[in-house]
């Protein structure tokens, strides 16, 4: 018995010391072969990228990310997108405009989020009565172009039908986050143009310079607006009804805060969805091989994709979207189906800077 332990002891020593060895080494390939990867990302993907589950499964694929956030428009504009690894802006216009810029690029759909309208019961109530919102099934939808005359006609909530729970003497107005420089505020005026365009896509200069009157009240009518969504959407949920009775944000953001333990603590809080509305598209946009890596990995790895998903966004999956829906009891649709494009790049542009011409008086 003693003869053996010897030879024994030696066994497990040289086993210890080639696991050691082992490990040692593969921790050594898994740190070489990590890549840093520095890109702009627009303002409602920062709590994605700031999520430990996500840095983890980016570690697993090799990714150290160093987002940076910034406005949409900022983007796409704003910056030498030659400094960076990608940029992953939210809405299609802004990756398209960034794509016409940057020759070489590569781009990668990864998710997207419809655009909505966040407000409250007794709200809704009231546009209910006034033929601007009516229920469509287990949600409410939002008709923009009754909506857009009664801002037309500086119409006041006081003087609707029914006004008795927000008797204000406000505006009946939507609050959006800075067209300029946000990507949401921007397809706030995409939705308004359409739906002023006679429920028709707006293709030209002739027909922006009819309604451009109306687009930019609906900005300068709000007095400050925020650069990026977080914010209204955090006065919304803040402040209640009195500060923020309605307010266009990203689907996503909704549903990753009530997704979230203790969710959304008011229970008047409700979703309105227009009718149409327009899909913000987020797409990475990779400058190199190292960004074409991450972006390839962000679109197919499971895990971030569920990860994704859980943050609010739609994905591909479908069926994944509506099982998370439906663990966490949200009244939402499972499939947005009511969608329109989103003018040209150009002509959006041209919306947005014109948004500092002062509205002609009636």
């Amino acid at each position: 018995m003693k003869r053996l332990i010897g030879p024994l002891l030696l066994v497990l020593l040289l086993a210890g010391v080639g696991a050691a060895i082992y490990f040692s080494v593969r921790d050594q390939f898994v740190q070489h072969s990590i890549v840093n990867v520095r890109g702009l990302i627009s303002s409602d993907k920062q709590d994605f990228f700031n999520d430990p589950a996500v840095q983890k499964a980016l570690l697993r694929g090799g990714f150290v990310v160093d987002p940076i956030k910034a406005g949409s428009r900022e983007i796409a504009t704003g910056y030498d997108l030659k400094t960076f690894d990608f940029a992953f802006p939210a809405g299609s216009p802004a990756a398209s405009k960034i794509m016409q810029s940057q020759k070489s690029a590569q781009a990668f759909d990864i998710f997207y989020s419809p655009m909505v309208i966040a407000s409250w019961k007794p709200i809704v109530q009231i546009l209910e009565a006034n033929g601007v919102a009516a229920k469509a099934g287990a949600f409410e939808s939002f008709n923009m172009e009754a909506y857009l005359k009664l801002v037309d006609k500086d119409v006041r909530w006081k003087d609707l039908q029914a006004s008795n729970a927000y008797p204000v003497n406000k505006s009946v107005l939507l609050t959006s986050a800075d067209a300029r420089k946000s990507n949401s505020g921007a397809m706030y005026l995409a939705l308004a143009s359409y739906a002023l365009n006679n429920a028709t896509l707006v293709q030209s200069d002739a027909d922006l310079q009819k309604m451009q009157p109306l687009l930019t009240k609906l900005m300068s009518a709000q007095g400050f607006t925020e650069n990026y969504t977080e914010a209204p959407f955090d006065d919304y949920l803040l402040m209640g009804m009195s500060k923020t009775p309605m307010v266009m944000i990203y689907e996503s953001q909704y549903i990753a805060r009530a997704a979230q333990p203790g969710g959304i603590q008011n229970p008047d809080a409700v979703l309105m969805y227009p009718t149409p509305t327009v899909f913000s598209k987020h797409v990475f946009v990779a400058f190199n091989d190292n960004g074409a890596r991450l972006g390839q990995f962000l679109r197919t790895d499971p895990e971030l994709q569920q990860l994704a998903i859980q943050h609010g966004y739609r994905t591909a999956d479908q069926a994944a979207f509506a099982a998370f829906r439906q663990t966490n009891k949200l009244n939402i649709p499972d499939q947005v189906t009511n969608v329109v494009d989103s003018p040209s790049y150009e002509l959006l542009e041209k919306m947005i800077t014109n948004l500092d011409n002062p509205v002609p008086a009636k």
